[in-house]
């Protein structure tokens, strides 16, 4: 079984400072916050970018200052989102790419988001891996739905991403596949042979799910993209406490923890 890799999400594009008051925004908290998690055990950050009023924001600009910051501070694997927010374009979504970045999301269908749509069609889906191929960089199939691993398999077909791939099996939005065990269990058993895979399980599901992931030997995402708290009505104080709670649940079970450098070999970046 490979070590555990760990990503922490540090922001997301819907959650804000009345959900969560420690919540990182500017560049400087975000690169501050992907320090403290690298120093906590995570390998990998999952990066959504905010502008000076605290929006979502796909800019270039600010991806890039964050990125900055964040490479002079550790080697932490920087993943920015091209996810971005339900309601910006493809054109919007993909800016981060034009930084050659390691890794970065590449949702693999559309689906229900509470009460919004987050749209990929597969004209969607088929840019945004074609110009992630162009520029070297490795693709995280975000999977919200169960039929999004057959889309994944069709890009692998179209000569669109290259083999092995690794997924984010994103579990228990409101609106798409729930976050049970079984559907866990289903997602792991029809990704292609060879794939990597973690699971983030939104809300009350992180915990159970980020267990599951380690026993299984998958891999896990946490933080407060996916959720604010760290027991029940109880704001978890920082990204890195619930990077923490991963660690010291992973070495209970027996399961090493992945530095940068050993999840760059285990993903083949």
């Amino acid at each position: 079984m490979d070590k555990l890799i760990i990503t922490a999400a540090l922001t997301g594009a819907e959650v804000t400072r009345e959900n969560q008051p420690n919540l990182p925004l500017t560049p400087d908290e975000i690169a501050e916050a992907a320090y403290q998690c690298y120093l906590a055990g995570a390998s990998i950050v999952h990066v959504h970018a905010r502008d000076a009023e605290g929006n979502p924001t796909q800019s270039y600009d600010v991806y890039k200052e964050i990125k900055e910051k964040i490479e002079a501070k550790c080697n932490i694997i920087f993943q920015p989102s091209t996810g971005g927010a339900v309601w910006h374009g493809p054109e919007e979504r993909l800016q981060p790419v034009d930084l050659k970045p390691e890794m970065a999301t590449l949702s693999a269908g559309t689906c229900n988001f509470g009460p919004d749509v987050f749209m990929n069609t597969e004209e969607y889906i088929e840019k945004f891996a074609t110009k992630m191929k162009e520029m070297g960089v490795k693709p995280e199939i975000e999977v919200f739905e169960r039929g999004m691993i057959e889309n994944a398999k069709k890009l692998v077909k179209q000569g669109l991403v290259e083999t092995p791939l690794h997924f984010d099996f994103v579990l228990g939005v409101p609106g798409a596949c729930p976050a049970t065990p079984e559907d866990l269990l289903y997602m792991v058993r029809n990704i292609p042979e060879g794939s990597t895979w973690t699971v983030a399980g939104i809300g009350r599901h992180e915990l159970p799910l980020a267990t599951m992931g380690i026993i299984l030997g998958g891999h896990v995402r946490v933080g407060f993209e996916d959720n604010v708290y760290y027991g029940k009505g109880q704001l978890a104080q920082s990204n890195a406490e619930l990077v923490e709670r991963v660690v010291r649940i992973a070495k209970e079970l027996g399961r090493e923890v992945a530095t940068p450098d050993e999840a760059r070999r285990i993903l083949n970046i």
